[in-house]
């Protein structure tokens, strides 16, 4: 079925992407510009790279400076005063809950969503000694590698992927870890030393998948990216987004989540866990995928009756 919004007087048009500049945002925004141009060539569309606040100060912990929100805040103001048409986002990074008038529009068919443990110099993280560096950013990775070896040092360490590759390669850590998405996207998976088992290294929530925000009412935007869209992708983080934002969590509280989709059942596996990792709350339940949003309610609110709240205010109370 032909697109009516793009086949009527679409030669000419140009459509902005609004981007962070980083090695891997410059590949997710370069990938959708190119999957539109390949169906739509008629048209053009061009990239607008933006520095964001999390971009610029890197000499201290996101959970210091607001969270990973920090990420995506330009790329939207971006959108809101028509800048540019879309934003191209890590959908680990985007926030539960997005500016008014603004929406994810689309989610492109996920990648890996493990994580990748780098460790050159050690190996294989049981493999490492006690005292060992490891350096990363998240508070959601940092529980849980202290929970599972609470005789690691863990720092932080900020940075884009390559910034903390070079790091890692100078020797200010022993070992990071790292988003294996991400490292396959800008050919970096020959630095893996191991992915980290899902069963104690729970990934982020949307990590792995590329989202598409845009304004809500644009529907030529829409129109033009609509068939980037994974309806599985698009389900399963449906599930995990509802977690996130039930809960209210971004980078300052460790969450996790993963949901998989087998036959007409989603599968949504959480996990909450106070910031030294001495209490991790794990949670699974399963329902049909048209009913994604009350799953992510259903174990939001275990968590939150089994010990997230007390979790939670745990954090909060550490940051006044």
């Amino acid at each position: 079925m032909p697109n009516a919004f793009l086949t009527s007087g679409s030669r000419g048009l140009t459509f902005k992407i609004a981007t962070r500049g980083s090695p891997l945002a410059l590949w997710q925004a370069r990938w959708v510009q190119e999957k539109i141009l390949k169906k739509y060539p008629e048209v053009s569309v061009e990239l607008l790279i933006l520095k964001t606040t999390g971009d610029r100060i890197q000499d201290r912990p996101l959970s210091e400076v607001g969270g990973k929100g920090l990420f995506v805040k330009e790329l939207e103001s971006a959108l809101l005063d028509k800048r540019a048409d879309m934003a191209v986002h890590s959908m680990k990074d985007v926030t539960g809950t997005l500016p008014e008038g603004l929406g994810i529009s689309v989610i492109a068919k996920r990648e890996d969503p493990g994580d990748a443990w780098i460790c050159p110099k050690y190996g294989c993280i049981d493999d490492v000694p006690l005292g060992t560096v490891v350096g990363t950013s998240s508070f959601r990775r940092a529980s849980q590698l202290k929970h599972h070896r609470p005789d690691l040092l863990v720092c932080s360490l900020r940075g884009n992927v390559t910034t903390r590759l070079r790091k890692l390669d100078e020797g200010e850590v022993d070992a990071t870890i790292l988003a294996v998405s991400g490292l396959k996207r800008i050919e970096l998976e020959e630095r893996i030393t191991e992915v980290l088992p899902m069963e104690w290294m729970l990934p982020a929530i949307g990590q792995g998948a590329i989202g598409i925000e845009t304004r809500i009412d644009d529907q030529q935007t829409l129109s033009l990216i609509q068939h980037l869209n994974d309806q599985d992708t698009w389900d399963c983080l449906i599930a995990e987004r509802t977690l996130l934002t039930e809960l209210e969590g971004n980078c300052q509280i460790p969450l996790a989540g993963y949901c998989i989709l087998n036959g007409d059942k989603l599968f949504l596996r959480a996990l909450i866990a106070d910031p030294e990792g001495k209490s991790v709350l794990r949670y699974e339940a399963c329902a049909y995928r048209r009913d994604s949003v009350q799953l992510g309610r259903k174990v939001a609110y275990w968590l939150q009756k089994n010990g997230a709240e007390e979790i939670i205010n745990k954090v909060h109370a550490s940051k006044l």
